[in-house]
């Protein structure tokens, strides 16, 4: 692996619009409550490591995106759709290790943007940032292993699958959670993006352009 020079620490934590084919990624305030009230169900906050909001309210989800941003060593963006202009998501660097030079990813969309390109989109923004912009050599992401959704999702991805940490985190109803652990170096990462922009429509050569405003 060649190396880079790493962005200085204080940019790994902020949070830039980012610009891609099928949505915007955007700071996550509690005003976008109410998008992600309206659409969410059930299993939207199903497998959240750190619990949901208590109900789907505008205001539950706007203090539960409160509670996110006061958490250390995070960051987290809005995923907005270009198409309807409504926020459908959020993708967080839900770990930052400057030192190290690694973040992790984790991922909350509706399920009316699921299946849709979205999730390709929002991962090529944001893991572009981090290898292309703060220098990282290791983007990783850790899933419920009874999430199976996701766990197929992270294998068409093309990461590593590094293994199992059992009973690693608690679920909200307090039941001990084994959570799957995958990778992505900074090597790797070309090809891994060349196959989400494959799953995007239309010319995916090109809309992974990531723009920053």
């Amino acid at each position: 692996m060649s190396e880079t020079t790493p962005a200085p620490a204080e940019q790994w934590f902020k949070t830039p619009r980012l610009s891609g084919r099928l949505v915007t990624l955007e700071a996550l305030r509690p005003e976008h409550g109410a998008d992600l009230s309206a659409g969410a169900t059930e299993d939207t906050v199903r497998f959240l490591a750190r619990g949901g909001p208590a109900e789907n309210t505008p205001q539950a989800w706007a203090a539960y995106v409160e509670r996110l941003n006061a958490l250390p060593r995070r960051v987290n963006f809005a995923v907005r759709s270009r198409v309807s202009g409504r926020v459908v998501g959020r993708v967080s660097y839900s770990e930052v290790n400057v030192a190290d030079r690694w973040v992790e990813v984790g991922t909350m969309l509706l399920p009316g943007a699921q299946g849709t390109g979205v999730n390709a989109d929002a991962k090529v923004l944001v893991m572009d940032r981090a290898f292309g912009v703060l220098g990282a050599n290791r983007v990783h992401f850790k899933v419920d292993a009874l999430n199976e959704r996701s766990l197929r999702a992270m294998r068409r991805l093309g990461a590593a699958e590094e293994g199992v940490l059992r009973a690693y985190q608690v679920r909200p109803d307090g039941s001990a959670r084994d959570s799957v652990m995958f990778s992505v170096l900074r090597g790797e990462w070309p090809g891994v993006r060349a196959g989400l922009l494959a799953r995007l429509p239309g010319d995916s050569t090109r809309s992974g352009e990531a723009r920053t405003s």
